[in-house]
């Protein structure tokens, strides 16, 4: 792809050239007049040269004049209509914005030439060089702190809140809880629950040998003698252990139809609507609770940290952003429906965002060139066509020298 970095100072050396070459050909000009003038008596044939070098004189200089008086007022002369481009700057900045704008940003034009592009792949090759990748990695990483900070905390943490409520009152609550205990019943933490109980109870009635040997005291009639009532208590606390060791085995009826009211409990959660209805009330209870709304609040501020937090610690983040293009970058290179998504997204993105503020574009140019000061202005265009505009002032300076030529040797 050719370069379009001019080098000025090249430029203006070819300018300066070219106006010693003009110049020289019109001052070449005075002097071929005033020699035949001089010896034409003495030789008469010279008065071809002399018409020649007249006519050449005018040509070049009116095109001199013609040249100059875009740019400036010949000899610093006020003469009217000269000067035309300081005069009208602001008109000429105008007229090339929306030149620009209509002739070069129109979708008939410019949509064609950026399909063609194929944007997606010259993307990848980019990023495919490891420097490249590394560069826009950076560049993401050191503008995320300030963007992060720059965000206001309320809007924000009030779009997070809702967005969590919004979620939370949209999801059924009843099959969630029903998909949660399939799958803790799959890996068997509904056993390990009903072990944990019996341990519970083992411990209760360890713990508590004397608290039941008083309650049955309480609950006997008075005339049973005390060893009778002790006696039952241990009784009742060997038994009560006994039974729980017996509910340790897989194969207990207990055990076994804990199982089957686990089972019962999940398909009623999923299918009951007594138990739709109580978990999503249940769940409306949690949402408006006081302290899960402090948490939904808190949301943002905790995000904003982590954040900010990762940024700031080295150059992890932007290790892996670069992997991540680097690998974005492959894809690209090989997976051609990649390709043609990311170049739709890019033709989407000119049409509905380049091409309808082409008036826009033109605007700014427009006042680009309007906030230019003139000397500037006139140094930028003159640089840029003042070499061409000399060939003008040789090309008047010799077909003026031929037509007086002509002239000369028909009368």
């Amino acid at each position: 792809m050719p370069s379009v970095v001019v080098d000025e100072s090249a430029r203006a050396r070819q300018l300066r050239r070219m106006r010693l070459v003009a110049g020289g050909l019109l001052v070449g000009m005075f002097g071929l007049f005033f020699a035949a003038r001089h010896w034409q008596a003495a030789f008469p044939w010279l008065s071809y040269a002399r018409a020649f070098a007249e006519a050449a004189m005018v040509g070049g200089f009116a095109d001199w004049f013609a040249v100059t008086a875009l740019f400036r007022h010949p000899f610093g002369l006020p003469i009217p209509h000269t000067a035309i481009i300081p005069r009208n700057k602001d008109r000429i900045g105008q007229s090339l914005g929306g030149f620009v704008a209509n002739n070069f940003l129109s979708p008939d034009v410019l949509m064609p030439k950026v399909k063609a592009q194929d944007l997606a792949r010259r993307l990848g090759s980019w990023l495919q060089v490891p420097a490249n990748a590394r560069f826009v990695a950076r560049r993401i990483t050191a503008a995320g702190p300030p963007l992060v900070a720059a965000m206001r905390d309320e809007p924000v943490r009030r779009m997070l809140r809702e967005a969590a409520v919004g979620r939370l009152h949209h999801l059924a609550a009843a099959p969630l809880l029903s998909k949660i205990l399939t799958i803790l019943v799959a890996g068997g933490q509904h056993l390990a629950l009903f072990d944990l109980g019996l341990e519970v109870a083992r411990g209760f009635l360890l713990n508590n040998q004397d608290g039941i040997h008083q309650r049955i005291c309480d609950k006997s009639r008075w005339w049973v003698p005390d060893f009778v009532d002790q006696r039952l208590a241990r009784r009742f606390i060997v038994g009560g252990l006994e039974t729980l060791d017996e509910m340790q085995s897989e194969d207990h009826p207990w055990r076994l139809q804990f199982q089957d009211s686990v089972a019962r409990l999940i398909d009623r959660m999923a299918n009951a609507p007594e138990s739709l209805a109580r978990a999503e009330a249940l769940k409306e209870e949690i949402i408006s609770h006081p302290e899960v709304q402090a948490y939904l609040e808190s949301l943002w501020q905790e995000a904003k940290r982590v954040i900010l937090a990762d940024l700031a610690g080295g150059d992890r983040i932007e290790t892996v952003l670069t992997d991540a293009l680097s690998g974005f970058a492959f894809r690209l290179g090989q997976d051609a429906a990649l390709r043609e998504v990311v170049n739709s997204w890019i033709n989407r993105a000119v049409l509905h965002v380049v091409v309808p503020n082409r008036t826009r574009l033109g605007a700014f140019m427009a006042g680009v060139v309007r906030n230019w000061d003139t000397p500037t202005l006139v140094a930028k265009l003159e640089l840029q066509v003042g070499r061409d505009l000399q060939y003008i002032r040789i090309n008047g300076t010799l077909v003026g020298g031929a037509i007086g030529l002509l002239i000369h040797a028909l009368t």
